[in-house]
């Protein structure tokens, strides 16, 4: 009986295993698929801070959104990733408010573009991108009017700084006749701040957020020093374009920061094609708020960054219709 009851036992047991195996084979030969939809943000190019905030938002979306994959594509520049967007080929980007408003109303570059960017909707602010003039402490340049007559670096053709610069110029009437040098050196393999740094150039832009540690050693080892753009043709400028606002940065942003610094400054909002539905807008909205504190605790620039409705720029951009819905189901 003890004989019996073994090899029954011993039986069972590769019945067992065959019937494993089976069902093994079985899963390979057709195997069950989880249905998972790829999220697709536009930034600008690797090792951007654009970059690393949609890397950053890519993975709370893949962490805390259920059967959805984000991906990041970077880009050479915003007009690429607004197009995107409009034909559905993007979901999401993280968008410059100067040129969003530029393109929404058909001004600046985009008014001859046959293209009508209204397939978007707005989500929420992210953070500002001050545009920061500086200059050597041996130019004598305390305020922007002193700009004039001095040897300054006005960027690539095309580059941000070089838009920046083109922006101030038309706002103070100049011209590049009214400067002793007017170089276009790139920020590349930082050309410009070792222009700046050799005292070839006395004076350039900086964009970008801050603390910067990059920025933070120009100041330091470059006898470089901020110039207040408290100016009333600047304000009149930004007062004239929903895509620019006031901003300052405070006294001991940096060590060598005694005072507030007065400057302008665009916003970079998260921008969704109105091609992505309301549902898996909402599963976004909620990934994202669920990760805001890890997303401020990042870098301070994204420090007041909140999920709920923003008094952002004015640049006739409507909320997408997934975020309207979001924040009306919180009460907001």
């Amino acid at each position: 009986m003890a004989t019996q009851h073994t090899r029954q036992k011993g039986c069972t047991i590769l019945f067992s295993r065959r019937t494993i195996i089976f069902i093994a084979a079985l899963v390979c030969i057709f195997p069950v698929y989880v249905y998972a939809e790829d999220i697709l943000i536009g930034t600008e190019k690797a090792g951007t801070f654009s970059h690393f905030v949609g890397r950053t938002i890519c993975r709370a979306i893949s962490m805390h959104a259920e059967n959805l994959n984000c991906q990041v594509l970077p880009a050479l520049d915003g007009i690429h990733n607004l197009t995107n967007l409009q034909g559905g080929s993007l979901d999401m980007a993280l968008t410059d408010s100067h040129l969003l408003a530029d393109a929404i109303n058909q001004t600046g570059q985009f008014t001859f573009l046959d293209i009508r960017y209204d397939n978007l909707g707005s989500l929420f602010p992210l953070y500002d991108l001050p545009i920061v003039l500086v200059s050597r402490s041996d130019a004598d340049i305390s305020d922007l009017d002193q700009l004039k007559g001095k040897r300054i670096n006005a960027g690539a053709p095309r580059s941000k700084e070089r838009q920046a610069v083109d922006w101030i110029m038309a706002a103070k009437g100049w011209t590049t006749a009214d400067f002793k040098l007017f170089e276009a050196l790139p920020a590349s393999l930082s050309q410009d701040t070792m222009a700046f740094c050799h005292g070839s150039i006395q004076a350039m832009v900086n964009i970008g957020v801050h603390p910067d540690s990059k920025f933070q050693q120009l100041l330091k080892l470059c006898n470089a020093a901020p110039v207040n753009m408290d100016d009333s043709d600047i304000a009149k400028m930004v007062d004239g374009h929903p895509g620019f606002l006031r901003t300052l940065l405070p006294a001991q942003t940096y060590p060598s920061f005694k005072n507030p610094v007065s400057t302008f400054a665009t916003t970079i909002l998260l921008v969704a094609s109105k091609s992505l539905d309301a549902e898996t807008t909402l599963s976004i909205m909620a990934a994202i708020e669920q990760y805001q504190d890890k997303l401020k605790s990042i870098h301070p620039a994204l420090g007041q960054f909140s999920v709920k409705p923003s008094d952002g720029p004015d640049i006739g951009i409507a909320l997408h219709p997934g975020a309207a819905a979001y924040f009306a189901s919180q009460g907001n």
